[in-house]
């Protein structure tokens, strides 16, 4: 199990957006769309391997932090929100906790 900041998983974010917006540039699709043609085995693999691979590798990389963020927020609602049951708000102070994931 791995430490991980709320700020590195940012960090990977902007990273990732940065190279996947070069490639949606370079080949005029988004991503998602991409990574769909490339999932189903239906771009052509020729002159092209080396950019599609790091394409693929950078989206899969951006989906595993959105994940991390998703359930990051989610702990961290709940552990707010178990702070103050009593009004059934959600305070947020702005503090960088650390949580464990599995990389």
């Amino acid at each position: 199990m791995a430490t991980v900041t709320l700020s590195d998983i940012l960090d990977d974010l902007r990273a990732a957006d940065q190279v996947l917006r070069k490639f949606e540039q370079r080949y005029w699709m988004s991503s998602d769309v991409f990574y769909d043609l490339y999932s189903q085995g239906r771009l052509d693999d020729g002159e092209n391997l080396e950019d599609f691979s790091e394409w693929a590798g950078f989206y899969k990389i951006k989906q595993h932090r959105e994940e991390l963020l998703r359930r990051f927020s989610r702990r961290r609602v709940t552990e707010l929100s178990i702070d103050h049951e009593e009004d059934n708000l959600v305070h947020l102070v702005p503090q960088e906790p650390l949580i464990e994931v599995t990389a």
